[in-house]
């Protein structure tokens, strides 16, 4: 008996977004259990909540961003980008800025001077200002309004309390469906994206759980992208999506193993060191270790 070690549990914090699909895959498939890991998902309502939760020792990992993974290394080594988990594509955006259905905004060249609802000092402002930049909209021209929650902040939209807002999936989807309309979004050009963070202590003391759970992981993708469909009703019950959506919304294709790149992550420094949000910048090895991915062989 004193051979047999307890199987280790992995607590990943998650938003209900179409991102975490693959967490839930791994479960629901076993693949988890086959590499002898027990991986509890904790659900949260905003991203502050999140990485308050990881800072104060109560999760081993989250689904996240590279804005939060830096924000969480800004004043102590804390941890590293294993994975990213989705970006946006052709098939399914990311990050959709969309005017309210009672805004007259029918055009980027129409935010000037608009109130944009966002979650401030997230890979959501960072989308927010890249997209607006690509459009020749400079992000000093609109007013961002702070509203965390994403159901509060569609709500908000929906109902005229803000102009237009900046929405990931499937709460983008839902909002158009009620009459908001589509500005811009990240389909084309990948800016938002989401990533597997881990303490760092965990990537450096116990790597075999994390290639475990990475192994898994990369089954899931490999599922999802090969049978869409067979996951429907997992998405529909673990990202929230909306009954008025529940038969329509695509099931999104996800990355195969790989990391951010180097231009990507400093893209997102540059930025967070513009905003004052770090007061230097991070380099790519602060931020992300490769080295526990799959082997591609």
């Amino acid at each position: 008996m004193a051979n047999q070690p307890e199987q280790l549990t992995l607590k990943i914090g998650v938003l209900p977004i179409v991102d975490a699909l693959p967490l839930y895959v791994a479960q629901q498939e076993g693949y988890f259990q086959q590499e002898k890991l027990g991986v509890e998902a904790v659900l949260f309502q905003s991203a502050l909540e999140r990485d308050s939760a990881l800072q104060a020792g109560q999760l081993d990992g989250e689904l996240n961003d590279l804005v939060s993974a830096a924000l969480l290394n800004k004043d102590a080594d804390r941890v590293r980008v294993v994975r990213l988990a989705y970006r946006g594509n052709e098939k399914q955006a990311m990050m959709t800025i969309i005017a309210s259905p009672h805004s007259t905004v029918q055009s980027a060249a129409d935010l000037k001077g608009k109130t944009i609802a966002v979650s401030k000092s997230t890979v959501i402002e960072y989308s927010t200002d890249r997209l607006l930049e690509l459009a020749g909209v400079p992000s000093s021209e609109v007013q961002k309004t702070e509203v965390t929650k994403i159901p509060v902040r569609m709500e908000m939209l929906t109902k005229g309390q803000v102009e237009a807002a900046t929405l990931p999936e499937p709460f983008a989807s839902l909002a158009l469906k009620q009459g908001s309309r589509l500005i811009l979004s990240d389909s084309q050009n990948g800016i938002g994206q989401s990533v597997l963070t881990f303490r760092k202590e965990l990537a450096t003391d116990k790597p075999e759980a994390v290639k475990g759970l990475l192994r898994a992981y990369e089954r899931a993708v490999e599922q999802i992208n090969a049978s869409p469909e067979k996951y429907r009703s997992l998405l529909v019950e673990k990202a929230k999506v909306p009954e008025a959506l529940k038969n329509s919304f695509p099931v999104p294709p996800f990355p195969a193993g790989q990391v951010p790149t180097r231009p990507e992550v400093e893209s997102v420094v540059d930025w967070m060191v513009n905003k004052g949000l770090l007061p230097q910048p991070l380099s790519y090895e602060q931020l992300v270790n490769s080295d526990l991915l799959p082997s591609s062989k």
